[in-house]
Order: C-alpha cells, then structure tokens, then sequence
C-alpha cells in the first residue's frame, strides 16, 4: 500500500509527462481496485459519479462535504490508485474551500479540482451561471493556502467556455495559473481551435472534461492535455447491471440461472480475498 503521498507523486508525474491518460471513473471501494488491477494510472471522482452512488441523486449539488471526503476515505484504505477529486465549488464560499482542501487531503485524495460554477443554482435561474473572477480567483489561493502536503495536486477548473465565452475561460484559467495551480481544467470546449487556443494561452497541464470526437489521443497529447475525462460510465453499467439481476430475480429464476455475475475468482480479487486468509492464519491461528 503506498503512502498518500507516493499516490500524489504518481499524479504529478501523469501531469508532467508528454501524453494524454484516461483516468478510471470510480466511486466506491471496489470500483477503485477495479480500476487499480486494470492498470489504470490515475482514478477520476466525478461529482455527478458521487452523487449517484452516495444518495441516490443527479448531479445537483446536494453532496455535503462530509459525505464526499467520507467516501474519498474508503477508496483511500481500499486501493492505491492515485485519485483527482471533483470537488465542485468547494461546498461554500473561499473559507469553505479551505476546509474542503484540508478534508480530502486527510482522506487520502491526490489531487482536486475547484471550479467558478455557481453553486447550488441561483433561485430562478434554470441555466448555469459563473461566480465573478475575483471570487473565482479567491476560491483558488483559498485552496492553495489551505494545502499542507505540497504534494497535493490544485486543480483550477473553469466552466466558461460553454456559459459565456472562450475568451472568458481563458483569461480565468490564466489567473489560476499566476496565482499557483498545478493544472488548469477547461469544460465545454466544443473544437479542436478551442482547445488550441486555451492550450496557446496557458502553459500549465491541462485536464479536460468531455473532449469532442474529432480530438484523437496524439491531438490531445500535443496540446499538454493529461487527462482526459470521458464521462462516468462504470456506475451506469452497474446501475444497469443491478437492476437487470433484481429484475430477473423478482421474476422468478433460481441463483444458477442468473446470467453476467463476477465469477467467484474476480469476486476473489477485488475483496483481497487471499490477503484476508492470510491475516485469519497470521493473527487467528487458523489453518491454511
């Protein structure tokens, strides 16, 4: 098991190579050993992928702090798989985010991003708004100034390029940059010149969210993106995979007839079954 700070090291190096990595959807102990034993580099904790599968909900900004970190810590003591954390708008304001740092840190996190999304939605308001630069900017040197271990990554996220412009996503990313992140994350660019554009302006490593189909993995590479986040697929096939095995259970069909279960050796590797025997001999005096 590595330390927390090895799994930080680990996400710098991804951050400071030359290629563009796709990062592992997790959200829950076994996802994340899943995700680690597929040989996966780096993990990605989405929001969206928290809000699922800690209340059941979409991604509204109902998730407290307390229950993300509570669940960052699970995937911490169960894999060793470096995570960047979507830590939204910090669950507050400038001061919160610092307690938002300061949490996931403890519970084990690589990395984090903090965006200038305005959240929770504004009363009336159906469209996603932005928080001012300046407080955009506040919520990053919050989050810098709150970090204990310098080996914590500090992302700066920026949602403009798809509620106001471009050039308004540029010029927020810059000022993360000045004031000392250790990447930058861009969603809602929707083309290749896009990226190119806020890739030209910036000179830190990009994390980008959703890249379009025409931006192939030599692409991204060469505009310093080093992750690229391709939705949450694994928690909807799961969803997808329990509600398929409790329809046909409710529909009458003994256990050896249930079809697509973990056979008994992947249920075997991802609990660590042989790992658990050997502490049952080591410190039970069982037998092997």
């Amino acid at each position: 098991m590595t330390t927390f700070r090895q799994r930080r090291y680990g996400l710098r190096a991804l951050l400071s190579g030359d290629r563009c990595m796709r990062p592992g959807s997790v959200y829950d102990a076994i996802s994340v050993r899943i995700a680690e034993d597929l040989g996966f580099e780096v993990g990605m904790f989405g929001g969206s992928a928290a809000s699922l599968a800690i209340l059941g909900d979409p991604d509204i900004a109902l998730i407290t702090l307390s229950e993300l970190t509570e669940q960052m810590r699970r995937m911490s003591r169960a894999g060793s798989l470096p995570v960047l954390v979507d830590a939204d708008h910090g669950y507050g304001n400038a001061l919160n985010v610092r307690r938002t740092v300061e949490e996931l840190e403890a519970a084990g996190a690589a990395g984090l991003t903090i965006e200038d999304t305005l959240l929770p939605a504004a009363f009336g308001e159906a469209k996603a708004q932005l928080i001012s630069p300046e407080e955009g900017l506040g919520k990053v040197k919050a989050a810098l100034n709150a970090r204990q271990d310098p080996a914590l990554v500090i992302v700066g996220r920026t949602g403009a390029a798809s509620i106001t412009s471009v050039d308004d996503a540029i010029a927020r990313a810059k000022s993360y940059e000045a004031a000392g992140v250790d990447a930058v994350m861009f969603t809602g660019l929707k083309s290749r010149a896009e990226l190119q554009a806020a890739a030209a302006a910036t000179t830190l490593p990009i994390v980008l969210g959703s890249p379009t189909d025409d931006m192939d993995w030599d692409f991204l590479s060469a505009q310093r993106v080093r992750i690229a986040i391709q939705g949450h697929a694994p928690i909807s096939a799961a969803t997808a995979a329990v509600h398929a095995t409790l329809k046909a259970v409710r529909e009458g069909p003994g256990p050896k007839d249930l079809k697509n279960l973990a056979s008994s050796e992947l249920m075997d590797s991802v609990t660590r079954g042989a790992v658990v025997k050997q502490r049952g001999i080591d410190f039970l005096g069982l037998k092997k």
